[in-house]
């Protein structure tokens, strides 16, 4: 596969985790974790909300993955912001196994940059707990009885069931010069509802594959069957 196919195809995926341009007025759609917005242009559909890529990046020298800490930020209308110490560690440690299960050995998670090393910085934003009472009841309710207290919005995603976002930016791990970056949103499905941040770990399963999705992509490894 030629190198300009690469790049055609990694645009495409937006780094696998890569549609509206980010201007006036949007700021509220961002955390403030990447230190520049302004790069950003338009996803692709069925792809990430926004995304860069630094054009005549060769991607497929990188064979590793340096993982920086990920951070956390509440949505703005969360009705509460407050999380437990232990929750915290156990949706950082969720995330770190999502992307290694992910990954695997083919492309492996490192502590150190090297040339091959691509580094990445992420950052979970308009984190929103679930209301798992809400969708229980939902479902313990006859349908002619009651209508459902849980339904799927326009938006896609179910009432109760949080959301998530993502904000993340690939940077080569020598030069620290950034190559790729994205912004994205996730809703929670039905089934995420059932617990407090179901949506979150739902959401970090699906990014984490894409990124695996992309970096196949670019190597000309073909998806197993």
């Amino acid at each position: 596969m030629k190198k300009p196919i690469m790049s055609v195809i990694l645009a495409s995926f937006v780094f696998a985790l890569c549609a509206v341009s980010p201007g006036h007025g949007a700021e509220k759609e961002f955390s403030g974790f990447l230190n520049d917005y302004s790069q950003l242009g338009p996803g692709p559909k069925e792809g990430a909300k926004y995304r860069y890529v630094k054009p005549g990046v060769d991607f497929t020298k990188y064979k590793k993955v340096m993982l920086d800490g990920v951070v956390f930020f509440f949505a703005e209308d969360s009705k509460y912001k407050g999380i437990d110490p232990t929750e915290l560690k156990d949706l950082s440690d969720q995330f770190n196994q999502a992307a290694a299960k992910a990954l695997g050995d083919a492309y492996p998670l490192v502590a150190e940059a090297g040339p091959d090393v691509l580094r990445l910085r992420v950052a979970i934003t308009k984190l929103e707990s679930s209301s798992p009472g809400r969708s229980v009841i939902s479902s313990v309710i006859p349908v002619g009885i009651a209508i459902s207290v849980v339904k799927k919005a326009a938006t896609g995603s179910w009432t109760g069931a949080g959301k998530t976002g993502m904000e993340m930016e690939a940077l080569d791990s020598l030069s620290n010069e950034r190559i790729a970056a994205a912004v994205d949103e996730r809703p929670g499905g039905k089934t995420s509802s059932f617990t407090k941040w179901g949506s979150a770990k739902e959401a970090f399963e699906f990014w984490a594959q894409r990124l695996r999705t992309v970096l196949d992509k670019v190597n000309g490894i073909e998806p197993k069957e």
